[in-house]
């Protein structure tokens, strides 16, 4: 039985053998055609690129289109390489369309991916360099890309995410940078003895003196009694800020209040536990 296996081996291995010596000349021009071809494809890339910027095309459309012209030239460059070999087109394509079931079964990830990303375009929920927040998974970050399968997000500490588009295409997301403005919600607890009065208007001086916060009819700075909690009295602020000024006016609003509270005298006061001993009496 080893025998007759060895033998087989051996004469499929002749077979292969005098095969390569006769396609050699056609592999090596298979694969220069190759080689040749995705530099090819690469410069054809590079100059879509070009003719999308020159014509000020939106970012997200030129990104996806020529992720599509880039896979859809290496397709029909590897289907003309292998045919130099022998291989018959007519073959490849009854095959495909024998296996198209199982092929379906096992691409239909990435046409939904696909489907999703044209919906993207179409539809624009976001766009290249809008900062969104994709509610399934809590994935975040700015808009770098949005390739034929996948759009990809750059998040604040320097990481790339790859969320694919029928995810996006078919949950809830939140596009925080869309408009030019965001309302602050801020929410800070003073003591029960503290004057209301006086507290708001000591946030009123400090919001006064942050230049970045809008201030107009449209962007009117609300102080209000937002809520009697257990230790404390709830005061809450809301105020518009430039969209790319949003993080910075906050913080050094905060910052701010924190400082002037301190020269006031004004306390935030903290929940606290009053332990008792009893001691038993012997």
């Amino acid at each position: 039985m080893k025998e007759k296996t060895m033998t087989q081996a051996l004469k499929y291995a002749d077979q292969l053998v005098d095969w390569l010596v006769q396609k050699t000349g056609d592999l090596v021009l298979c694969i220069l055609i190759l080689v040749v071809g995705f530099k090819i494809v690469g410069a054809v890339r590079r100059l879509l690129r070009k003719t999308f910027d020159r014509h000020n095309m939106d970012q997200s459309v030129a990104t996806f289109l020529l992720s599509f012209v880039d896979i859809g030239l290496k397709i029909v460059l590897f289907l003309w390489a292998i045919s130099i070999i022998g291989v018959e087109m007519s073959s490849v394509i009854a095959i495909l369309a024998s296996a198209s079931v199982a092929i379906g079964l096992a691409v239909q990830g990435s046409l939904s991916n696909i489907a999703g990303g044209v919906l993207i375009l179409l539809l624009k929920p976001f766009q290249v360099g809008d900062y969104i927040i994709e509610d399934n998974k809590k994935n975040e970050g700015t808009v770098v890309a949005i390739d034929i399968f996948y759009t990809r997000l750059h998040t604040v500490d320097n990481k790339t995410v790859v969320v694919p588009n029928g995810i996006l295409a078919n949950s809830s997301l939140t596009n925080v940078t869309r408009q030019d403005k965001r309302r602050m919600d801020i929410f800070i607890g003073i003591s029960y003895n503290e004057s209301v009065a006086r507290v708001k208007a000591v946030l009123e001086e400090v919001i006064a003196k942050e230049e970045n916060i809008l201030r107009d009819e449209e962007n009117e700075v609300t102080i209000f009694v937002n809520d009697f909690e257990d230790s404390t009295v709830s005061i809450g602020i809301r105020a518009w800020a430039p969209m790319d000024l949003f993080w910075k006016t906050k913080w050094s609003l905060l910052e701010h209040i924190k400082e002037e509270f301190d020269r006031q005298g004004i306390s935030f006061p903290y929940n606290q536990l009053d332990v008792h001993v009893i001691e038993n009496e012997k």
